[in-house]
């Protein structure tokens, strides 16, 4: 192996082998550099000593097909994110992810008689390439403005919701939510402090809901709020949280402290409910709400059982 090291210590992934009691033989700089741990301390005893955390079932199957059969293995990240807990390095310190995302490839090592000695792994930084994907993802199901959900991500959500409420007969709710007179904040502060308020309320509203829960900008000045495993008093009790929120809440813009208020409608899933019913009777409401006098919660009757 020694005139391979100085290929070993300079590629850019990690390079580990392994015995068939799975103790370190070779450990390359990457991996030294990675881990903190130095070839010298970790070399000769075994893996596991060092990362109890790889000493599950999978990785020990996996290990054995390939000391018995000779099979490669492949850990992939999108499955299983990292084998090794290393931080993310440079500009990725700070990114999506507290864990360098991995590749990892192991396979045997065969001696001069065919034999397998041994095995390698080959651990890849893929965390990069990673974060690239899950902004794509983010760009597609996001609102580039607020942050929160797009309209085309929450009318998906509401149909997969709505076919499990359906089925199971789970409790769904939706909250349509509109702000107050926005034209005039444009008009008055410009479209600059009306993208500010709207990042403002959206925050806001997000801050009160729960983690299965989903916030949308549905377009303009109106969001969509679709909460799962909840009934109409659970979310009129939040709708009205909402509405608190946002009175209370003050942005400011341009040396402006800009005040505003959001009307919201209401409606449960009933068995006679279509997601497209459910969508338009939270509409209707909201429609009551603001042409009652606005800065309020409107329910509609549920439709009657055919």
């Amino acid at each position: 192996m020694n005139e391979f090291a100085q290929i070993f210590e300079t590629i850019n992934f990690g390079l580990i082998i392994l015995d068939p009691e799975l103790k370190v033989r070779h450990w390359n700089h990457w991996m030294a550099r990675h881990s903190g741990i130095e070839a010298k301390q970790i070399i000769g005893n075994p893996l596991f000593d060092f990362f109890p955390g790889l000493n599950t079932p999978r990785f020990l199957r996996n290990s054995q097909a390939v000391l018995s059969f000779g099979n490669f293995s492949f850990f992939s990240q999108k499955l299983h994110h990292y084998l090794f807990s290393f931080k993310p390095i440079g500009a990725f310190q700070t990114s999506m992810f507290e864990q360098m995302q991995q590749n990892c490839t192991m396979g045997p090592l065969r001696n001069s008689d065919n034999q397998i000695s041994g095995l390698f792994l080959i651990v890849q930084d893929v965390t990069e390439l990673a974060s690239y994907e899950q902004k794509l993802i983010q760009m597609n199901i996001k609102d580039g403005l607020t942050g929160v959900y797009n309209r085309r991500f929450l009318q998906t959500r509401l149909g997969e919701e709505y076919n499990r409420s359906k089925r199971y007969g789970a409790k769904l709710s939706l909250i349509m939510i509109d702000i107050d007179f926005f034209k005039k904040v444009n008009d008055t502060y410009g479209h600059q402090c009306g993208d500010a308020v709207l990042q403002s309320v959206a925050t806001n509203i997000n801050c009160h809901i729960r983690k299965t829960d989903y916030l949308a900008r549905f377009g303009g000045e109106e969001f969509c709020c679709l909460l799962p495993e909840t009934d109409l008093p659970g979310a009129l009790v939040l709708a009205e949280r909402f509405r608190r929120v946002v009175e209370a809440q003050t942005t400011l813009c341009q040396e402006h402290n800009i005040k505003v208020t959001i009307s919201l409608g209401v409606a449960e899933f009933t068995g006679e409910d279509t997601a497209e019913s459910l969508l338009k009777r939270a509409d209707e409401a909201l429609y009551e709400a603001k042409h009652s006098g606005r800065n309020r919660v409107v329910s509609l009757p549920s439709p009657p059982a055919q």
